[in-house]
């Protein structure tokens, strides 16, 4: 048994090995921020339908119209965070970065708790968009730059990871936590990460740099925790450091508009692209902010916030389960796994309520009221492990080191004005087109991402950072 359990932790992949301890706590680490905005997303879910009703929490109760808004200024929030991150990150580095990005995650909990009128909700989801869009930002390329290559997939996909864990949080205390106690208690989660985030320096890669060699060495060593006269370190640090000098003399010297224009960033574009328009449009992400509502229009006599907070455990599961393969087996065949799946659970979800609405059909399927709830699981688990799962990891491996750092910032810019959009677009689909079409258009999306990356998508496991 000894042998055994020594076997495991020497194991290069194993996170708890010693050389790999650090980087797993510190990705576990900042990933409070991220888990404090799957809350804020999983919580207003089941709020939102409930400030609908005469039974609103709060003082004042909102129409279809203003529930768009409160959920779609999200994405907003988000565009700001990622143009602000992405302009600051370089600059102050990283993890003043990550302190700042507390701050108005606090301020929504806050907003949330003291509103008066529908504005205050406005104004509490920008400022958490800006927060989880800036986070979406630097907190990618934090763990990329911490994390040695053999397990940076999976520290990677423990971005929403955290995020789902935050969602099923965030549903299960919206259904048995007053409104005005959960903000309460959730606002002690960014000052918890305030005061850990004091502890861990900067990435060696921003410290290199800004030519601050000595604290990028005590980096370097602290991340990947080696003693700093370790002769091992010291030879993997000025490796590093000689890649990552020479690389910035060349952006500086020779960074064109020629650089964005190869064949590679091409290539790299169509796949992001693919990626973002999959993920955001077979409605993954509108999905869990409207879930009660989808639940409440499929037919079934399930508890819809039952059915709710169900979801968000496959959804965690199905992201856990990505972390688990997606350095074993590669990104690619969990995308393909992960549209085509997405793909045919919609498409019978949509028929279910298709047949659902017609009242010679509806009388035959209330032995199977169940289904609905079978078939988004499946949608969302199976989501989970590809295009959610794998979406910060393939976005910061696809692109050419060169122009990595302008690619990723203007597609994640992108990713967050998808988000708005499906955010507002969506309650308004299901209410002018109903719920069947609405499912199958996002399962067509969903096919067309499973034909791209059949036809186009290349591995990216194991692929160097440093590599072009």
């Amino acid at each position: 048994m000894k042998l055994s359990l020594r076997t495991i932790f020497e194991s290069q992949n194993c996170l708890l090995r010693r050389r790999n301890r650090i980087q797993f706590l510190a990705t576990f680490l900042i990933n409070i921020l991220t888990f404090i905005h799957g809350l804020g997303v999983g919580w207003m879910s089941p709020v939102m339908r409930d400030l609908k009703t005469e039974d609103s929490p709060l003082s004042f109760s909102v129409v279809v119209e203003e529930i768009s808004w409160i959920g779609s200024v999200l994405g907003i929030g988000n565009v700001i965070g990622n143009i602000l991150v992405g302009l600051m990150q370089n600059r102050v580095g990283r993890k003043l970065v990550l302190h700042s990005i507390a701050i108005p995650h606090l301020c929504f909990w806050l907003l949330a708790y003291l509103a008066e009128s529908v504005e205050y909700l406005y104004v509490g989801r920008l400022l958490a968009g800006i927060a989880g869009g800036g986070g979406y930002v630097v907190l990618p390329i934090f763990i990329s730059e911490i994390a040695d290559t053999n397990i940076r997939g999976t520290l990677g996909s423990m971005v929403m990871l955290s995020v789902t864990m935050g969602i099923l949080a965030g549903y299960v205390i919206s259904t048995y936590v007053a409104y005005h106690t959960a903000p309460l208690c959730i606002m002690v989660l960014p000052v918890l990460f305030f005061v850990c985030n004091f502890f861990f320096p900067d990435t060696p890669h921003h410290l290199i740099r800004k030519g601050k060699s000595a604290a990028a060495l005590h980096s370097f060593c602290f991340y990947k925790n080696l003693d700093v006269n370790d002769s091992r370190a010291l030879s993997e640090f000025d490796e590093l450091k000689m890649k990552l000098t020479k690389d910035r003399e060349m952006e500086r010297r020779a960074l064109s508009y020629k650089d964005f224009i190869t064949r590679p960033a091409f290539r790299a574009y169509g796949t992001a692209f693919a990626l973002l328009l999959a993920n955001q449009f077979s409605g993954l992400f509108t999905f869990t902010s409207y879930m009660t509502d989808i639940f409440a229009a499929s037919h079934t006599t399930l508890d819809e916030n039952m059915c709710t907070i169900t979801i968000g455990v496959v959804q965690l599961m199905g992201n856990y389960t990505a972390t688990l393969l997606c350095d074993k087996y590669g990104r690619k065949i969990l995308l393909f796994v992960s549209c085509l799946g997405c793909a045919v659970s919609l498409v019978a979800f949509g028929c279910f309520t298709y047949f659902a609405d017609n009242p010679d059909y509806a009388a035959h399927l209330t032995s199977v009221d169940w289904l609905p709830l079978l078939l988004m699981a499946l949608d969302v688990f199976l989501g989970g492990i590809g295009l959610v799962g794998c979406l910060f990891v393939v976005l910061v491996e696809v692109f050419p080191a060169k122009i990595r750092s302008q690619a990723l910032s203007f597609f994640v810019v992108c990713l967050s004005v998808s988000v708005f959009v499906t955010l507002k677009i969506f309650p308004i689909c299901m209410e002018q087109w109903g719920i069947s079409v609405t499912m199958w258009s996002c399962s067509g999306v969903a096919f067309c991402g499973f034909l791209y990356f059949c036809c186009f998508l290349e591995e990216t496991k194991g692929k160097s950072l440093l590599d072009s």
